[in-house]
């Protein structure tokens, strides 16, 4: 059992937990608010355990981030232990490449939530795009929250069905992900973490990203970039050395720095773009 008590001193809620839509909602906003993204223990060839002891340990105790295998199965566990009724799907991540992309295989882990015969879109561990608020699995409808406009699109049945998340952005529509409505068991979850986690074309082998999405705005730290984009404002980057990435890790994403990180951050501090 999730120590519900410590979650949610963790992610600040002293709110209704009753199993409602406005429970939802506020645990939905206050989860990537408190909790960043990030995947420092991949980098550190370290892997990621997702099993619940260890994601609590990390996540809650250890006041660490994670990413998507940590961020949503901790929510789930959350959401059933409050009387939800939660089902884990897969998706296949597109963020921002062109149709003609190779497909990647379904490595993000996403929740579908049925309440008051409603079905939800919940996901609290896509990084710098992550959603702030559950979304109707709903075709075809611009669904608004505080930071950026969704919708859901039908993918062709003859392209394996299922439905394509976009987000709204300057340039217009860019994709997020193509969700499959298929259940997945825990099986399918622990393959995907293997492959993200150890295969050297992981993007989480490969790249450091950190992100967080306050209520004001959105922040993103990509090897030594730091973005800001405010809620309703510009974007802004900044770019930092060794010392400035490890307080931005330490005062804009929460994270306890540890010493053993430090060869990390000077190279991603002398990241060539």
């Amino acid at each position: 059992m999730t120590d519900l008590a410590a979650y949610f001193a963790r992610i600040g809620h002293d709110g209704p937990t009753a199993p409602t839509l406005d429970t939802l909602r506020a645990l939905h906003e206050r989860h990537p608010a408190s909790i960043p993204f990030e995947a420092i223990d991949v980098l550190l060839d370290r892997g990621v355990d997702i099993s619940p002891a260890a994601v609590d340990a990390k996540l809650i105790d250890g006041r660490r981030g994670g990413y998507c295998f940590e961020h949503n199965s901790l929510f789930r566990r959350v959401l059933t232990e409050l009387g939800f009724e939660v089902t884990g799907l897969a998706a296949r991540v597109r963020w921002n490449q062109p149709d003609e992309a190779p497909l990647q295989p379904r490595t993000h882990q996403v929740l579908r939530v049925e309440l008051d015969g409603t079905s939800w879109l919940v996901d609290v561990g896509f990084g710098g795009a992550v959603m702030t608020a559950p979304l109707r699995l709903e075709p075809d409808t611009v669904q608004s929250t505080d930071h950026d406009d969704y919708r859901l699109v039908p993918i062709d049945p003859a392209q394996g069905g299922g439905l394509a998340l976009q987000m709204r952005r300057d340039a217009g529509w860019i994709p997020v992900y193509d969700l499959s409505l298929t259940p997945c068991a825990p099986a399918d979850y622990e393959m995907a973490n293997w492959f993200t986690s150890t295969h050297p074309t992981s993007i989480f082998r490969n790249v450091v990203m950190v992100a967080k999405t306050a209520p004001d705005a959105r922040h993103g730290l990509l090897f030594n970039r730091l973005s800001t984009r405010p809620r309703g404002g510009e974007t802004t980057v900044a770019t930092l050395d060794a010392p400035g990435i490890e307080s931005a890790l330490r005062d804009i994403f929460g994270l306890p720095v540890e010493p053993s990180w430090r060869p990390l951050i000077e190279r991603a501090a002398a990241h060539e773009w």
